[in-house]
């Protein structure tokens, strides 16, 4: 007679299928909890996803001066006459629709003949759009001369755009990467009484950008005041008129973009 163990006598080993068992439960609990996730990200940034207001869209939608075409990929902002060559990419803030932004850079289109495309990153926020800056570029192939820029978070992804740009404008956003050697012009444009990109961030992060860059801070202008969606949870209280911080804006870029 042979004697037998435990673990021979039915045959396969226990250790090793309940080592199996245990690897399924651990590889289960993985994929769970990466389709939860996935499912928070996906509700994260598609509620309180931030509008046009209506009035100064529809405004801006009636300028028999300014064209407005939307590609899916971004809306261009393009002056019915009068174009310059020059041109901005622009990438907006978290969770901020696109049309949020035309009333901002009629003046700039209208007035200057400034050409701009305002992205439409992929769920709301700019760290999820891998698009390379020639994606937006080619939706106005009329232009010669492109800076690329974008507002809160849009404007930290514009920073890592910017070596393929001819200039980088910040509107109430800063660099979270080092372009210091890069050489590009940069405009920075911010506003005092921001309470989400305060003052004292722009100034802490000023290290990352050229020596040369110019910050120009608007007095009485928040954080959505570069932009016209309505009030912004975390915002300052902003003074300054609507109409003068476009203006403003307008101003700055048709001094500061590179011409052809």
């Amino acid at each position: 007679m042979t004697d037998t163990t435990p673990s021979d006598a039915g045959g396969a080993p226990r250790a090793p299928r309940r080592r199996r068992r245990v690897l399924r439960w651990i590889l289960g609990g993985i994929g769970a909890l990466v389709v939860l996730l996935i499912a928070g990200i996906l509700i994260y940034t598609q509620v309180g996803v931030m509008g046009a207001e209506p009035g100064p869209l529809a405004e801006a939608e009636a300028d028999p001066a300014l064209t407005i075409t939307d590609d899916g990929a971004g809306i261009v902002l393009s002056p019915t006459a009068g174009a310059t060559g020059q041109g901005l990419v622009f990438i907006p803030g978290a969770k901020v629709e696109a049309e949020g932004y035309i009333a901002t850079f009629a003046d700039a289109v209208v007035d200057d003949g400034i050409t701009v495309v305002i992205t439409r990153p992929w769920l709301n926020l700019a760290f999820f759009d891998p698009r390379p800056l020639s994606t937006f570029t080619d939706l106005a192939p009329g232009v010669s001369t492109w800076a690329v820029g974008g507002h809160s978070l849009g404007g930290v992804r514009a920073c890592q755009l910017a070596p393929d740009a001819d200039a980088l404008v910040l509107f109430a956003s800063y660099c979270a990467n080092d372009l210091t050697a890069s050489g590009l012009p940069v405009l920075s444009l911010s506003g005092s009484e921001d309470g989400l990109s305060t003052p004292q961030k722009i100034a802490d992060a000023e290290k990352e950008l050229p020596a040369n860059a110019t910050f120009v801070e608007i007095p009485g202008a928040s954080h959505a005041s570069f932009g016209a969606y309505g009030p912004q949870p975390g915002d300052g209280t902003p003074t300054a008129d609507p109409a003068d911080v476009d203006r403003v804006i307008a101003e700055q870029l048709a001094g500061f973009l590179p011409r052809p």
